[in-house]
């Protein structure tokens, strides 16, 4: 279930055209394509695809692609007409990835400096429970794949706090929700995961 990118860069023929002229921007894309799969995408099974734009040209266009390089991640048009920014390359790998494999074990996204993130781990360590630490500000792939995770679950207009934590490959949520699973005493805070913007912290904040 690999996720699959294909580049359309400017060459190919289509009846008596043909393009001899090499793109720089297809080239400059397609080695940020390499590079972005060895390094930051390198746990994720992908299959790239390289076409020629001209041979091809009704392919990316019925996706709304028109001007190469053209970039399609899981059959969505990422990127046209300029070299490509590796990080919504890495985006949409993440979030394509995540809707094909299901989360498996346990897993805690963090952040480095967050107290609740450092009280779940103390959850989990108590337990004596193995689990796997992602830190969404130090490898920003993490970052996506959280958010491609946790928002279909609850909801796009829900702000996503850290930490997020699966066990067993069922979804727990925050500190405190891992602390009622593993039966920890929580103390009460009833601002803790919001923000500003929050309803109930906006009515505190008035009265």
């Amino acid at each position: 279930m690999a996720v699959e990118i294909v580049l359309f860069r400017w060459a190919g023929k289509w009846g008596p055209f043909s393009i001899k002229v090499p793109c720089g921007e297809c080239s400059l894309t397609e080695d940020i394509i390499h590079d972005t799969l060895t390094h930051e995408l390198s746990e994720v099974p992908v299959e790239l695809k390289i076409r020629d734009w001209l041979s091809e040209w009704w392919r990316p266009l019925v996706k709304g692609g028109w001007h190469a390089p053209i970039v399609v991640v899981g059959g969505k048009v990422i990127s046209q007409g300029s070299a490509l920014n590796r990080g919504v390359l890495s985006q949409a790998v993440i979030e394509a990835y995540a809707r094909k494999h299901p989360v498996l074990g346990n897993i805690l996204f963090g952040k480095h400096g967050c107290p609740h993130c450092k009280r779940a781990r103390t959850y989990l360590d108590r337990a004596n429970v193995a689990y796997d630490y992602r830190d969404v500000v130090r490898q920003p792939v993490y970052l996506y794949e959280m958010l491609a995770r946790v928002k279909p679950i609850v909801g796009a207009g829900t702000p996503i706090t850290v930490p997020q934590i699966w066990l067993d490959g069922q979804y727990i949520g925050n500190a405190d929700a891992l602390g009622s699973v593993l039966h920890e005493a929580v103390e009460p805070n009833p601002e803790r995961g919001q923000c500003s913007l929050s309803p109930s912290r906006q009515q505190r904040l008035a009265g």
